[in-house]
């Protein structure tokens, strides 16, 4: 079965769709573009975007293949992550203004921080692969492998435009104001939202290499 428009289109869709699903890196780049600009948010979406092309490979091989890689790796990945988001929760939980009132909690090269939250992301693989699937669970039998990298190619295209959407959300006067002017509860409600995401993902993992044992 050849991949028609229609599949290219569902692709992008599916792979924008995941972007925007609001999550633990949506808002580490609301902080990042809000506090130091585009320039800083663009380079933490290119190493997000990394973990967005990873996630994704691994979804359509999955399906294409009809088979899935077990949950073993998941699990150990989804409990390291896990303890990484608690710890960023915890130190923007309890992070203080400085004496002007300033709040410094900006990662020096969000690029890394980007790759970091794309490779560990909690949601990255359960969601992936849930938009993968409902877009192909009536074709999957039917699409070989030359279908990987139209359908691969058509997510990227999803990516970046959801990730152009987000930049210009973030670098937007109104919210870059709106940031500075309450920048310090911003990241502690932010830190206890990853603390939220952070103990699922320990739970769920927890819960899976339990049954393993």
């Amino acid at each position: 079965m050849a991949v028609n428009a229609g599949l290219l289109l569902a692709s992008a869709v599916s792979g924008a769709a995941y972007t925007l699903a609001p999550g633990p890196a949506f808002l580490a780049l609301l902080g990042i573009g809000a506090s130091q600009g585009r320039r800083a948010g663009a380079w933490f979406l290119s190493g997000l975007f990394v973990g967005d092309v990873l996630w994704a490979s691994l979804s359509l091989v999955a399906i294409l293949g009809a088979r899935s890689f077990g949950t073993l790796v998941f699990d150990i990945l989804g409990l390291g992550c896990g303890i990484y988001l608690g710890w960023l929760g915890f130190r923007a939980v309890t992070l203080r203004a400085a004496e002007d009132g300033s709040v410094d909690d900006a990662p020096r090269r969000p690029v890394l921080r980007g790759l970091a939250f794309g490779v560990s992301n909690p949601k990255a693989y359960p969601v992936a692969i849930a938009m993968f699937t409902a877009l192909l669970a009536d074709h999957a039998s039917a699409l070989g492998w030359d279908a990987f990298p139209p359908l691969l190619g058509a997510a990227c295209a999803g990516f970046i435009a959801a990730d152009l959407m987000l930049l210009g959300l973030v670098g937007a006067g109104p919210v870059r104001r709106f940031y500075r002017r309450h920048a310090l509860w911003v990241t502690r409600v932010s830190g206890v939202i990853f603390l939220g995401f952070g103990l699922h993902a320990i739970v769920t993992a927890g819960s899976g290499l339990y049954r393993r044992g």
